[in-house]
């Protein structure tokens, strides 16, 4: 399976005429009408999730046919088939679920604009943009913000975006993003889904080198278990420095807060887990006085002292897993997770990721 486009930005005619996939334009179905919608709330109040158009559908059949024909095979089958809808791809229930805490929160609090706000970002040429507005339709996804830049790389709009997260397939995008400043992960398509929740976000976190730095790893990788737990121990009180997706956490628990202000926490629609291969006795004291020292909250903590994630993850069944780590994100992968590797800190030197880049990641049993 290839990865996310690069072919650049064409013009849609050359020399006068019609391009070639202008006559499959020409009998294509009608798009199909969007039903009343809520109005989007503005970027610089929501919490944006940035989705890449191959993480939130299957569109493998369509990479093959750009990887083996072209660039202009690939939009004319596009465009014949544009009132056909993709199917779901990994972040798709994912993204059902951030919906549906907007749904709650509308609810409890009409008039703000404190919600989830669902981007999609792709390198498309803007004429697939038909078949995807389509395909948001038919899955009856809120959607309303597109950024298609027809071959050129989308990173430099997460920014403007107000992005707090991004998703997608492409190893290098993720890397890119990350170096901005930017929450990003690489989503993984597992080989089987395990099914999760209609009504409550369950997001789960690794804790260093994600939620927190890496300086612990570092102290693992350089001089050993021992050395680390000897660390850990005099550093206990000492809070680790943030990680690439602690701000990701803070604002799902800001969002958390509202519903708390109701009294509905034991009702409330945003669950999240830190599942650590630390050890709770000996490591695990300085991570959550860490997370205590941000003010954020972690509703479950799993300490699993070097056991493998994936069995955790098959009973937390959460909507997304981030980890830093290619083994644990292999593992929970081969478990029906919906798992996202952060190539951040010092593990990533020890790690042969095995993953081309413009591969479109795929774990397989």
């Amino acid at each position: 399976m290839s990865q996310t486009l690069t072919g650049s930005g064409e013009d849609l005619t050359r020399n006068g005429s019609r391009a070639p996939w202008e006559d499959a334009r020409m009998v294509a179905g009608t798009p199909s009408t969007p039903t009343r919608k809520p109005k989007p709330p503005k970027p610089e109040n929501a919490i944006t999730i940035a989705v890449s158009a191959r993480v939130l559908f299957n569109m493998e059949r369509e990479q093959q046919i750009y990887q083996q024909q072209g660039m202009e095979d690939y939009i004319k089958y596009q465009v014949e088939h544009e009132t056909e809808p993709f199917g779901p791809g990994p972040a798709f229930s994912f993204v059902k679920a951030l919906e549906a805490v907007n749904t709650r929160l509308r609810e409890l609090y009409p008039q703000s604009e404190e919600l989830f706000d669902v981007v999609l970002v792709t390198n498309n040429h803007a004429y697939v943009g038909l078949r995807l507005i389509n395909t948001i339709n038919h899955h009856q996804l809120f959607i309303e913000r597109f950024c298609m830049t027809g071959g050129n790389s989308p990173i430099g709009y997460l920014k403007a975006y107000h992005t707090n997260l991004y998703l997608s397939c492409d190893p290098v995008k993720v890397r890119e993003a990350l170096e901005e400043g930017i929450a990003a992960a690489t989503m993984f398509t597992p080989e089987r889904l395990t099914e999760v929740s209609d009504t409550q976000l369950r997001v789960a976190f690794d804790g260093d080198a994600v939620l927190f730095s890496d300086e612990s790893e570092r102290i693992f990788k350089a001089h050993g278990l021992d050395k680390f737990f000897e660390h850990e121990k005099e550093h206990e009180n000492k809070p680790l420095d943030h990680g690439p997706l602690k701000g990701f956490l803070e604002a799902l628990g800001k969002l958390q807060a509202k519903f708390y202000a109701k009294g509905q926490r034991l009702d409330c629609p945003i669950r999240t887990y830190l599942v650590t291969a630390r050890s709770a006795a000996s490591s695990g004291t300085r991570a959550l006085k860490t997370l205590r020292s941000w003010g954020l909250e972690i509703d479950e903590a799993l300490f699993l002292a070097g056991a493998p994630k994936g069995p955790m993850l098959e009973k937390i069944r959460p909507h997304i897993f981030f980890d830093d780590q290619m083994f644990h994100v292999e593992g929970a992968a081969e478990l029906g997770t919906v798992a996202c590797h952060v190539p951040y800190g010092i593990a990533q030197r020890f790690t042969n990721m095995g993953i081309k880049d413009k591969e479109m990641p795929s774990i397989h049993k």
